[in-house]
């Protein structure tokens, strides 16, 4: 639905499918997983208000909403676009640019290029019917009730990506995180990468990262998976 920093866009097929009719995500992001598997009762959580204002945003838009935003030239200041809403503008800020964890205000030449020749527009309206009975509310993972779900755990990653999001990982005790992520109640799938030392994480794909290094994507869960006796050195030299 929107672009956004450590999204599983292209990693998302590679994790276990749901066990349970209920999905809760409490690090949301753009919630790609979520969005697997839409027509389940999808619960998302974010602490960055922004991210949930535009989730909100989607629900209540038509697709005629969504067609006839504007595309945006070199050099545009979003902020500048007076026919559209606050929210409208924080949206057009993440369609513009690709994996970044707050919104633009500035159209360089790449974001440009992304948001005028992808037909991104009408891949967002064709989805608008997927998120219409979600819930989407902002918090902090604390605050959610442990009910039996499918818990979807993509928080900030332990190295890395602390210049991206409003909420990174240096506002996570990452001890206390992992104890409430093994706590929770049915399945838990949980994401990181092989540097992460929090948790006993098994790699799972490598995937070119930000600045096209080369990273290891890695999974906890509390079920068996099928990366359970994969070594970090089979991904070595690939």
């Amino acid at each position: 639905m929107f672009s956004y920093y450590g999204s599983k866009s292209k990693i998302v097929d590679y994790y276990p499918p749901p066990k349970h009719k209920r999905i809760i995500e409490p690090f949301a992001g753009s919630a790609r997983y979520s969005l697997k598997y839409f027509d389940r009762e999808i619960n998302l959580y974010d602490k960055y208000a922004i991210v949930i204002e535009v989730w909100h945003y989607l629900q209540q838009c038509s697709r005629e909403d969504i067609l006839k935003l504007p595309k945006p030239a070199i050099g545009d200041d979003l902020r500048k676009y007076d026919q559209l809403s606050e929210i409208e503008k924080k949206f057009m800020g993440f369609i513009v640019q690709a994996a970044q964890g707050k919104p633009a205000n500035t159209v360089t030449k790449m974001s440009a290029f992304y948001a005028n020749t992808s037909d991104i527009r009408k891949q967002i309206a064709d989805e608008l019917f997927k998120i219409k009975h979600w819930v989407i509310k902002q918090g902090c993972y604390k605050e959610i009730e442990n009910v039996e779900a499918t818990w979807f755990i993509d928080p900030p990653y332990q190295f890395g990506g602390q210049h991206q999001y409003k909420f990174n990982n240096k506002t996570i005790d990452f001890n206390s995180l992992a104890e409430w992520c093994k706590n929770r109640n049915g399945q838990s799938i949980v994401c990181e990468n092989t540097k992460a030392e929090w948790m006993d994480f098994k790699p799972m794909k490598q995937i070119q990262g930000a600045g096209n290094t080369d990273t290891v994507e890695a999974i906890w869960s509390n079920h068996k998976t099928n990366y359970d006796n994969v070594q970090v050195s089979l991904f070595e030299g690939m």
